[in-house]
């Protein structure tokens, strides 16, 4: 990549201005300080070339021996989404509940107990509201206050919400607590995702980003289990039960994360270098891997830091849609939207689907026991096949072709005679079932990934939370919609629906192909560097790019974090390296 003009521009001082030379007054020599700025900004690039190298050649196995407590810490805190996979579980099967139909639904003419499609959309879109101003309200906060004491205050809410929900007289009510929690439900979302990705090496990115699906698969599993388990109670306590044991989450979560250590890139964009060496060395085991050096990875992020101050203009919602950001921005959001799009919605009315096809309430959520089992089971298939190879865009491409593919024959079970009716009950289930394997070995696991490494370290939060917004805005249409389409006081297309979400999810195949980009092996500085060349979606696996070729230049437009590193690292000396002591080393990090 060419030097900017900008770079090419001695620092302020190096010439005299136009009326001295017009005198024929001899040219000044560089400011002394602008020597050593030179030299340490050299040794800034040096060791984060050489971290970066190390990063690189890292295998899994290596990456889990040196990061092994990033990993904990990273799962504890991925855990923290597994409440709001547990309170959609409820909401969702809540609706095929006999008791709770009965407290908050409407007697049909036929005796039975519905809640109102009207309803079922607003308790659904209510969670889905609230995480829309959470998310928003997290992209300030994170990124002001640091991760941790985020996600303690949003733990904190939800203790205080989750009463509204056990007390709950009527629908209303509900409404209210499901918008309530879902803010802390929306911080969830995104910071769970920016926390795994900046805690680990390139060779665990993927996998810790992509744990976070399997705790919304267990907090699935756990709701799905708890109301199973109530079915056979005809009192108010058998829907009060599950709600109430959303208390059992929040207060070891506290006492873990207070314990936990801060983003590291967090620390670094603060300026705050000798905090992030400090979190550093708490995520990582320095006896498990001799050659690894807290100082070096520091000058990585200080170098991907002050790189991307350089090609990013700020640090604002509004700069995501400006230059290159906003082709990640785009390709982020769209990455999230998808995920819905695909038929995630027409899958998550599981049991109340089967019902409507004429299973039993205890074969319905036999069923969806089992899907949201293979929603767990499917995180660690698709950590199989990242570990063969197969890299995040073949995943999501190719997992998008099998979704339509069942979606199509979803559709054309509704085409059996009712006669058969039983039979094509069990083949829904089924199929649903196999929609679910394909969705949480490719799309649902593999986006988390996608969104944690597309964005710059900068914008991240930013980025990832319009991202998520966009998801629960196309998700607030697809459920109001899919009600409507299933509720057999409504629309009633029962398996007919299948073939409206797969001429959707062909479009989303289309744009998956010429739109999204393959991130896997690159460090944050690489995937920064090829969105500035703007090279094309399916040329990013095979472009080579050294982001030590492009001079950085001491004229950043940002250079607080250089000069914080020079000055609590560099002050003392790296590797008998001070900022006052000459250095032989060219500013692209080769020796003279």
């Amino acid at each position: 990549m060419a030097d900017s003009d900008a770079d090419k521009l001695p620092p302020p001082g190096y010439l005299e201005d136009e009326d001295e030379k017009a005198g024929g007054k001899p040219p000044q020599s560089p400011p002394e300080d602008h020597h050593v700025h030179t030299r340490s900004m050299s040794v800034v690039i040096k060791n984060a070339k050489t971290a970066t190298e190390k990063e690189h050649a890292m295998t899994l196995l290596q990456g889990i021996k040196l990061y092994p407590k990033a990993v904990a810490w990273s799962i504890l805190i991925s855990t923290c989404i597994a409440m709001e996979g547990y309170d959609v579980c409820l909401i969702n099967n809540f609706y095929a509940f006999p008791e709770f139909q009965k407290k908050y639904g409407k007697q049909l003419p036929d005796g039975t107990y519905q809640i109102p499609a009207p309803w079922q959309a607003g308790l659904s879109n209510g969670a889905n509201v609230g995480e829309i101003i959470g998310l928003f309200i997290n992209g300030w906060a994170s990124e002001r206050f640091g991760y941790r004491y985020t996600v303690m205050t949003c733990l904190t809410l939800i203790i205080a919400f989750t009463a509204i929900f056990f007390t709950a007289q009527n629908v209303e009510t509900l409404q209210v607590a499901e918008i309530l929690c879902g803010i802390p439900w929306g911080v969830f979302q995104t910071l769970t995702i920016t926390y795994a990705s900046e805690v680990c090496p390139v060779a665990l990115r993927g996998y810790l980003t992509t744990y976070v699906n399997f705790c919304w698969g267990l907090g699935q599993v756990i709701g799905i289990g708890v109301i199973k388990s109530m079915l056979p109670r005809t009192d108010q306590w058998s829907y009060r039960i599950p709600y109430a044991l959303q208390w059992m989450w929040p207060v070891p979560l506290l006492i873990g994360i207070f314990l936990a250590p801060e983003s590291p890139w967090w620390l670094v964009r603060k300026n705050r270098i000798e905090d992030a060496k400090r979190s550093l060395l708490r995520l990582t085991s320095l006896n498990r891997e001799t050659d690894f050096s807290a100082d070096e990875t520091v000058a990585m992020m200080v170098h991907t830091t002050a790189l991307e101050a350089k090609l990013t203009s700020g640090a604002s919602y509004l700069d995501c849609f400006k230059g290159t950001d906003r082709r990640r921005t785009e390709i982020i959001c769209m990455v999230w939207a998808i995920q819905n799009l695909s038929g995630n919605s027409f899958s998550g009315y599981s049991t109340y689907f089967l019902e409507q096809a004429g299973l039993p309430a205890s074969s319905a959520y036999s069923f969806a026991l089992g899907q949201y089992g293979i929603n767990m089971v499917g995180v660690f298939g698709a950590w199989f096949l990242m570990s063969l190879g197969l890299g995040r865009r073949s995943l999501y491409l190719y997992g998008l072709c099998g979704l339509c593919a069942m979606l199509f024959i979803l559709g054309f079970l509704g085409l059996v005679p009712d006669s058969h009716r039983r039979e094509a009950s069990l083949a829904t289930g089924s199929i649903m079932i196999v929609w679910a394997l394909i969705y949480q070995l490719t799309v649902g696991t593999v986006c988390y990934s996608l969104v944690a490494e597309l964005s710059t370290r900068r914008l991240q939060i930013k980025t990832v939370v319009l991202g998520r917004n966009l998801y629960n805005v196309v998700g607030i249409v697809c459920s109001v919609l899919t009600p409507y389409m299933l509720n057999p006081g409504a629309w009633n297309w029962e398996n007919y629906a299948g073939f409206f979400w797969a001429a959707i999810c062909f479009c989303c195949i289309v744009y998956t192909y010429f739109r999204v980009p393959e991130p896997a092996g690159r460090s944050f500085a690489e995937l920064d560097l090829l969105f500035e060349r703007g090279m094309g979606a399916r040329e990013f696996a095979e472009t080579r790019v050294d982001v030590f070729e492009t001079r950085m230049g001491v004229e950043v437009e940002e250079r607080g974090v250089v000069e914080a590193y020079e000055e609590t690292v560099l002050g003392r000396g790296v590797g008998g390296v001070g900022v006052g002591k000459e250095v032989d080393v060219d500013v692209d990090g080769k020796g003279a």
